[in-house]
């Protein structure tokens, strides 16, 4: 009997010395976690679009909490730095909420069809095809693969032209970075009027291949009472940071090329 009461005794005071050890090394080496991570992370929006500059939202929270700016996250805009401010006791410089805007308004049936692609259904595909289908090269190439990494459902192709709803858009950037043509831009959110084109051609060529097409006429400049609007290489550009959403320069331009959108505040 004592050859089996002996190790049970042995192996139960091994046990209790073990338990004693790790008990005090769990609390002696314990990781303190900060309370406010949980609020932060249920703050962020949960995109985990990568735009703030880190992989995701959790990573953006480990961040924050490590002494990050508390308001890089576009998607979630003012109201969630504010919110990430007031739990970290800092200040919140003001977000502005941006939309992605395609600038390019040439449809199939605006513009000269090249050829007729059968290929891979992919915009970087069929732009190493003599620039894609699209006699004009700067524009849309229409085969969707912005629509197909949109995490938010905000992207439809419609007659070969990709459009974006700013209702639906969160700024995550992922179309822009898909886009060969770097035709898809991201916008302030409030701004109404874009050059829905860029064609860095001269005037003539540019609307031999398509009938939106700026021609860089300079209509626009001349009009805008803000001086808002530029040409830079050919081709009309608004700067959002003066633009008064007049719509002045819609009504002077030859050729459609200036469209005004929603504002989404």
């Amino acid at each position: 009997m004592i050859q089996i009461v002996i190790p049970v005794v042995i192996v139960s005071g091994l046990g209790l010395v073990f338990g004693l050890a790790l008990s005090y090394a769990s609390k002696k080496f314990a990781v303190d976690t900060d309370e406010r991570m949980e609020k932060v992370r249920a703050a962020l929006p949960g995109a985990n679009c990568g735009v703030c500059g880190f992989s995701g939202c959790d990573q953006y929270a480990e961040a924050i909490i490590g002494g990050a700016e508390v308001s890089k996250c576009p998607v979630g805009g003012t109201a969630v730095a504010e919110e990430i401010a007031a739990i970290m006791g800092v200040d919140a410089s003001a977000v502005e909420k941006h939309v992605a805007r395609v600038m390019c308004n040439g449809t199939w049936d605006k513009v000269l069809i090249k050829f007729d692609y059968d290929g891979i259904a992919d915009c970087k595909s069929a732009a190493t095809m003599a620039g894609g289908p699209s006699a004009c090269i700067y524009g849309c190439v229409g085969l969707g693969s912005c629509k197909k990494v949109c995490p938010f459902g905000a992207i439809e192709v419609t007659n070969g032209l990709a459009k974006i709803n700013g209702a639906k858009c969160t700024a995550c950037g992922k179309c822009v970075a898909e886009c060969p043509k770097e035709i898809i831009k991201l916008v302030p959110a409030k701004s109404q009027v874009s050059v829905t084109c860029s064609n860095h051609e001269k005037g003539a060529v540019s609307r031999k291949n398509c009938k939106v097409s700026c021609i860089a006429c300079q209509k626009c400049v001349k009009e805008c009472p803000v001086s808002a609007i530029t040409i830079d290489n050919l081709c009309a550009v608004i700067d959002a940071s003066k633009c008064e959403n007049c719509g002045k320069c819609i009504a002077v331009c030859p050729s459609n090329a200036i469209l005004k959108y929603p504002g989404h505040q």
